[in-house]
């Protein structure tokens, strides 16, 4: 279930469809957001994992190809930095909300 879904980047008549806020409640909002969270860090944990494995391999000699161990450890850091980004954007969130005064 996507709320957003962009129709074409280039058409202007077909935009960002509107997220009906009144149909999600707070729990659900919640539930779904760190479904989607532990799912990601899981994600980037099993990148880290497999090109931690891949790497060994290299360097034991075992019979692995150099440029899958290169791709798969850019692409365990490449996640690893987005998911670092994402981290402290939560916290810039987080810190500016609490900075509101009620």
């Amino acid at each position: 279930m996507d709320p957003i879904s962009l129709q074409s980047p280039f058409n202007p008549t077909q935009g960002i469809n509107p997220i009906k806020a009144e149909s999600i409640t707070p729990g659900e909002a919640q539930a779904s957001f760190k479904a989607a969270l532990s799912n990601a860090l899981s994600e980037v944990n099993t990148m880290q994992n497999e090109s931690s494995k891949k790497t060994e391999d290299l360097a034991l000699g075992k019979p692995v190809e150099l440029h899958d161990v290169m791709i798969t450890g850019q692409k365990a850091s490449v996640s690893l930095q987005a998911t670092i980004e994402v981290r402290n954007k939560v916290v810039e969130a987080y810190q500016e909300i609490m900075r509101m005064q009620v």
